[in-house]
């Protein structure tokens, strides 16, 4: 992610929802491995960041494979240079 204040809010936010959070949150970390997500709770980790970010919603196919933190701050990265191009 270019925007290094979008990436900290981006891990700000995983990191405050996240069922078992870590003690320092890295790109690698696995959402549901490592951080505890289930289903339910990624879908609203999905909400809280398209209302962050004020994006629009997320169709379920740009969200597969999304598996750790650091994918997670490129689907935003990318959403955000494609709404200011």
């Amino acid at each position: 992610m270019s925007d290094p204040a979008a990436a900290a809010r981006v891990r700000e936010l995983v990191a405050a929802m996240a069922p078992r959070p870590a003690a320092e949150l890295t790109a690698e970390h696995r959402l549901i491995e490592d951080l505890g997500y289930d289903s339910l709770r990624l879908m609203e980790l999905t909400v809280v960041l398209e209302r962050s970010f004020d994006l629009p919603g997320y169709k379920p196919e740009q969200l597969a494979g999304v598996l750790r933190v650091g994918q997670v701050e490129e689907l935003i990265g990318s959403s955000l240079a494609e709404r200011t191009a």
